[in-house]
């Protein structure tokens, strides 16, 4: 004898759910409502955030810094260079003295991979050990080696005998 099952609808009936309570709530359409009603959410809550990293990047054209003492000009012989931090402690930078009266610094991680850049005196270049980039003492323009951009040059005054760095120039083209 079979046992008979208690079934609370016909097995061919595949309707049986559609008008129970919120069963239908969420079909294809609804969802994808929701999916782009989150997205424009999102996408909206990140305007604030997008319009403070425009308004930093455009600042940062020649921004000004507060001065440093860099060294005395008595202390920097011709051809000679000294590190220093600017615009903080954690910003590695380099001046050169290449002629008597003609200062040159920039901040000496390499373009291409940051990797600190250093003052080679005899050829009057600035090397990046890590990819064999070379600098031009100059202008900070790359001239072998994979670097594509310019060091950011780092402004100085001297004033009464001493070097000040000023300011940063970032995104120079």
């Amino acid at each position: 004898m079979k046992d008979k099952v208690n079934k609370p609808f016909a097995e061919d009936n595949y309707t049986h759910n559609i008008h129970r309570n919120m069963e239908r709530k969420l079909d294809r359409r609804g969802f994808m409502k929701t999916l782009v009603g989150a997205a424009g959410l999102f996408a909206v809550s990140s305007l604030p955030w997008g319009a403070v990293a425009a308004k930093e990047l455009i600042g940062l054209g020649n921004k000004e810094y507060p001065r440093k003492k860099i060294v005395d000009v008595k202390n920097l012989a011709v051809g000679d260079a000294v590190d220093f931090k600017y615009p903080a402690d954690h910003d590695s930078a380099i001046l050169i003295r290449l002629k008597e009266n003609k200062y040159v610094a920039y901040q000496n991680a390499c373009t291409h991979l940051r990797c600190p850049v250093f003052w080679e005196k005899e050829k009057g270049n600035m090397i990046c050990p890590c990819h064999f980039g070379v600098f031009d003492a100059e202008t900070g323009v790359p001239t072998a080696g994979p670097p594509r951009r310019a060091l950011p040059e780092i402004e100085v005054v001297v004033e009464g005998g001493t070097i000040y760095a000023v300011r940063v120039k970032r995104y120079e083209t």
